[in-house]
């Protein structure tokens, strides 16, 4: 299936719960792999604007993740520190590792670059950062709650 990405609808919404949701402001995702109807996996076309980060920091029991930066300047943040990437440059971050990562807008210019990440079910996300865990629901909805289980309202 041949899609033009300018004619699949932006989302600049987020699932985090509410109080998470400011740090993601800025951010517009096209879901390019929904519009070509992929089940596996899924593709996203990403416009950070400066100042502005692609997701808390936070890494996946299940599921694969890797970026391809397109456009712009931005700085990858991980256990290890910061680093910047530029057009062309790509990252991958294992199932498992438990090594928080996050893109930031630091420039002062958009940055643009697909996102891939598999949807295996039974996936779990944890942020090193925030008191924060997200599991998959059972009809494939993100669910978060605090480390000790307690249920974020949306």
């Amino acid at each position: 299936m041949i899609i033009n990405p300018d004619n699949v609808p932006s989302r600049s919404t987020s699932i985090y719960p509410e109080k998470f949701r400011p740090r993601v402001a800025g951010r517009v995702k096209k879901a390019l792999g929904n519009a070509a109807g992929l089940k596996n996996y899924g593709v996203n076309l990403v416009t950070l604007a400066p100042g502005s980060s692609s997701s808390l920091r936070h890494w996946h029991t299940r599921q694969d993740e890797f970026i391809y930066i397109i456009e712009g300047e931005i700085t990858l943040v991980t256990n290890e520190g910061e680093q910047i990437l530029t057009p062309g440059m790509m990252a991958g971050f294992p199932a498992g590792e438990e090594n928080g990562h996050q893109l930031v807008n630091n420039s002062e210019q958009i940055v643009v670059y697909l996102e891939v990440g598999d949807r295996t079910p039974d996936d779990e996300a944890y942020y090193p950062e925030d008191d924060l865990v997200a599991k998959n629901g059972v009809n494939g909805e993100r669910i978060f709650t605090t480390r000790d289980g307690i249920l974020y309202e949306s």
